[in-house]
């Protein structure tokens, strides 16, 4: 590697970005690393994530349907809020309109125990699920995801704007949904995977 002048670029650690206020409600982690549901709409899963900009950071909540890996809801803003994943959220369930005892994992970020989105889950009857502080490999998938994006997407081309970071994320969900395989799916994209399965129960 001396001799050919490769450098090693380490990928920045998993860091805390946000924290819960001490009155605010947590779960119990309910997955314990179990990442592969029977089913559709049995567990979801959600993050947030920093985007950087030129004209600054931009913040990217998901919702992912752990089942098939699909992003059924998703949001973006320059505020990261409660509202930046109550949209996602929403979003998610208005397209799936989900039974009863759904279970949704997230971390314990202020946005995600907030009063205000736990009421939000309790309205859709989706029961809340929890991992540890910092603990990234409690939603390794999430994360899986979100390396992509940035690795195999975003990284690809300059982001000047918060504009251009909108259409690319909203072009990379595109893709990843409909034409990404992904060896879980026995390497056939989310939509792909899901449909195959509606074919088999009928």
């Amino acid at each position: 590697m001396t001799k050919l002048g490769l450098i090693v670029t380490q990928r920045i650690a998993y860091k805390v970005t946000t924290k819960r206020k001490h009155s605010d409600a947590v779960a119990d982690n309910m997955l314990n690393q179990n990442f592969n549901p029977v089913a559709p709409d049995k567990v979801w899963a959600g993050d947030v994530r920093y985007l950087q900009t030129s004209e600054g950071w931009m913040y990217l909540a998901i919702v992912m349907d752990l089942y098939s890996r699909r992003i059924l809801g998703w949001h973006i803003n320059k505020c990261m809020t409660t509202d930046l994943v109550s949209k996602a959220m929403m979003e998610a369930y208005h397209l799936r309109q989900p039974p009863k005892g759904l279970v949704f994992y997230s971390d314990k970020g202020s946005q995600y125990t907030s009063n205000r989105y736990r009421r939000l889950l309790s309205y859709y009857g989706i029961r809340v699920s929890m991992g540890d502080v910092g603990t990234c490999w409690d939603n390794a998938v999430v994360e899986r995801f979100f390396d992509s994006l940035k690795h195999d997407w975003l990284l690809k081309v300059p982001q000047l704007t918060r504009e251009h970071m909108r259409a690319d994320v909203t072009a990379y969900m595109r893709y990843y949904n409909l034409e990404r395989l992904h060896t879980a799916n026995g390497n056939l994209s989310p939509v792909e995977y899901e449909h195959n399965s509606l074919r088999k129960v009928s």
